[in-house]
């Protein structure tokens, strides 16, 4: 009988999470050729979210759950599911139930014609501002010209992977990380499946824009080296527009005879390469600020406690 991991990263989720487990509940007693994992993160959560999934696993020893010490963030809860997952394939999902259960037995259906990859491609997104619509397609329109792999539009992480796709996952090990990006980095064979994502269950979205836009820099910089060469694309039109700038000058100095004030052109040149010399020197920060925060080997996350026993921490 194969085993199918359900990894579901949880922060202050106490009030959806009684939804959740009964329409997973009744998704797996429908699929009763698999066995099921149910594998809770509990980011740190300050609400009873961990206290409520110890109640259901009292009653359902399919539940699992990893408690973090501290808040880790999504990303670093998504890989700690991977490492503590045990099943032939697993599935993520979100605990505000954004994504429904009900696509699973699809997702497992093309898994079993030979897909690695089966994600989920948003068709709709109820509950959502136009602006962060509009945000997030122009993000995913920015990062596909900025490297040469294909991105997924349009996916968030409710998605079916393969044992082996998660064994690569695992091998990622870098602190900043763009769980989305590293699914395309990874290849193997994918499946889109096209579904309308509902509005959450209970409680508010924890992703603010601040959340969102450095999530999006995490994204460019970890998987991409691109904004580095914007130096090159820079300086090139830049000596020109100066070159031009000076004959300019010097043509109007010599053909009409005005004189045009010295401070001025001073001045203007250098706000001008002011400003591009602080726009390379914060993309430069970001690369070297990550560069930094690898260096200092760090495990990613802390476990408090996993399935009721205490995770000694050396």
């Amino acid at each position: 009988m194969k085993k199918i991991s359900i990894i579901i990263p949880a922060y202050n989720e106490e009030d959806s999470l009684p939804i959740l487990y009964d329409r997973i509940k009744k998704l797996m007693d429908n699929m009763s050729s698999y066995e099921f994992e149910i594998l809770f993160v509990n980011d740190g959560s300050k609400d009873k979210t961990i206290e409520i999934i110890k109640e259901i696993r009292e009653k359902d020893n399919r539940i699992c759950y990893v408690d973090f010490s501290r808040n880790f963030g999504k990303e670093i809860a998504m890989i700690a599911g991977l490492d503590y997952a045990t099943g032939d394939c697993v599935i993520f999902m979100d605990a505000d139930l954004q994504d429904p259960p009900e696509l699973i037995p699809e997702l497992v259906k093309y898994w079993e014609e030979g897909y690695d990859d089966v994600y989920a491609k948003r068709r709709s997104r109820k509950g959502e501002t136009w602006l962060k619509k509009f945000t997030s397609m122009m993000y995913y329109r920015i990062l596909q010209k900025l490297t040469k792999i294909e991105i997924q539009k349009d996916t968030g992480d409710f998605r079916l992977l393969d044992r082996r796709c998660v064994n690569a996952l695992k091998k990622l090990r870098e602190s900043q990380r763009n769980t989305k990006s590293m699914f395309s980095w990874i290849g193997y064979k994918k499946k889109e499946v096209l579904y309308d994502r509902d509005p959450r269950v209970a409680g508010s979205t924890k992703w603010n824009y601040g959340k969102l836009v450095d999530l999006a820099i995490d994204g460019i910089t970890s998987f991409t080296t691109s904004p580095l060469r914007l130096s090159t694309f820079i300086a090139i039109p830049t000596f020109i527009l100066l070159f031009v700038y000076f004959v300019y000058v010097i043509a109007k100095c010599v053909i009409i005879h005005q004189a045009i004030q010295a401070f001025q052109a001073i001045i203007l040149l250098i706000l001008f390469f002011s400003g591009v010399q602080i726009l390379l020197f914060g993309i430069v920060g970001e690369y070297l600020g990550r560069i930094f925060n690898e260096t200092k080997n760090r495990p990613l996350y802390l476990v408090n406690e996993y399935n009721g026993k205490k995770e000694m921490n050396d």
